[in-house]
């Protein structure tokens, strides 16, 4: 038996609104990854003077930690952290703000010093929960939880790292980038 006039129809009219709301959903999901890279362009302007290690020296960023490398994952760098910002001083609450991260993340050169390749945006747990509901996020990418117990001795705190400066085969906001190391091997310059 054939389908009735109306019945086809209606199956055509269901058709047409499933492709459409694909073709929206496909428009607006471009849209989203031009407004994250418009986003994170304005990062790299804002960052774009801490390629002088001494600038970023100047603006209260030291180093922290030891550059670190994972046996199978990459590595996270060289981190050099403004403990202002990372206390929120002068704040009354925790803030992160896209424009002004907390640590900045160098890999060494081979003829010494260290090369920018990206950065990272840290707050306490305590401190963000105080005023907050959910965790932080930024760019559509929502923070890591470090428990307490973590290799630099912290307290639980939230993390988010862009791998602004130096493309990242695992995904730009991984912890961990293989294509950086801690052995002096980066780029000469």
């Amino acid at each position: 038996m054939q389908p009735s006039v109306t019945a086809r129809s209606a199956g055509r009219r269901l058709l047409l609104v499933v492709v459409a709301l694909v073709a929206l959903a496909a428009i607006g999901g471009t849209a989203m990854v031009a407004a994250g890279q418009d986003q994170l362009a304005r990062v790299r302007a804002a960052t774009d003077t801490f390629h002088s290690l001494a600038a970023a020296q100047h603006a209260g960023y030291g180093e922290f930690y030891m550059c670190t490398d994972h046996v199978t994952e990459g590595t996270m760098g060289q981190h050099y952290v403004n403990l202002d910002l990372v206390l929120d001083t002068g704040s009354a609450e925790a803030v992160i703000d896209p424009l002004r991260p907390e640590a900045l993340v160098y890999e060494p050169k081979k003829n010494g010093g260290y090369k920018l390749v990206g950065v990272e945006w840290v707050v306490f747990q305590d401190a963000w929960d105080a005023t907050n509901d959910a965790p932080p996020a930024l760019f559509g990418k929502t923070f890591s939880l470090i428990q307490a117990g973590n290799r630099y001795g912290l307290p639980p705190f939230y993390e988010l790292h862009a791998w602004i400066w130096r493309p990242n085969p695992s995904g730009i906001f991984m912890d961990w980038n293989p294509s950086v190391t801690c052995r002096g091997q980066g780029d000469p310059a």
